[in-house]
């Protein structure tokens, strides 16, 4: 089973990708983490990408889609694997189908509102990365890391009105992935308005129902 998991930050795409992965036993494949592993371990491309990000250009396409080309030939991707973050464009998507066909597109979706909750919410202890949400899961106390004490942040990314920007970002970009994967017969809409664990069960229950 291919999979691709397309939606908005915020969407829960990657805390659903990791529990399916665990499930089937196919590997969770995100883009940042493939940036970030080529970057750490000093390969060609690793060397590109800090180039050009330090420049603080965009990755070009090109270089996308041979870090994915590349992961795709490892042994534990043979029997399928989940997509996250890729592709975010309608040049990605073509080249990805000559080298690796999807089975399965899956759409998570949600309001707007809903996303702005979720996102401005969260709140990171600096020092670790500890995640805590100031509704869903609150520190024990007010604006504290439980383990060290330590002063929790907002992330620049996480503020309401850097939200609204990335969403308007990634509906421009997204709206034609949807529809090129529509017409292909491969769109599965979600509804992810709803906690995880249902999310959960929905996505298995389509994979395991797409699979037989």
């Amino acid at each position: 089973m291919n999979l691709i998991f397309l939606g908005p930050p915020g969407a829960g795409k990657g805390t659903t990708a990791v529990k399916i992965s665990d499930f089937f036993q196919i590997p969770h494949i995100s883009t940042g983490d493939l940036f970030r592993g080529h970057i750490k371990n000093q390969t060609e491309l690793g060397r590109q990408v800090k180039s050009i990000m330090d420049q603080g250009e965009l990755v070009p396409d090109e270089i996308t889609i041979e870090m994915v080309r590349q992961r795709l030939r490892e042994p534990d991707s043979t029997k399928g694997y989940i997509l996250d973050g890729f592709p975010r464009t309608i040049h990605q998507a073509e080249a990805l189908e000559s080298f690796s066909r999807p089975t399965a597109v899956i759409d998570f979706e949600l309001r707007d509102e809903t996303i702005i909750r979720r996102l401005s919410g969260r709140r990171i202890a600096p020092s670790s990365g500890r995640v805590y949400h100031i509704d869903f899961n609150p520190p024990k106390v007010e604006g504290r890391c439980d383990v060290t004490g330590e002063e929790l942040i907002q992330r620049p990314d996480d503020r309401p009105e850097a939200i609204q920007h990335r969403l308007k970002v990634y509906k421009k970009r997204t709206a034609p992935l949807i529809d090129f994967y529509r017409k292909k017969e491969l769109l599965f809409p979600l509804n992810v308005e709803k906690p995880p664990s249902e999310v959960f069960e929905e996505v298995k229950k389509l994979v395991q129902n797409h699979s037989s």
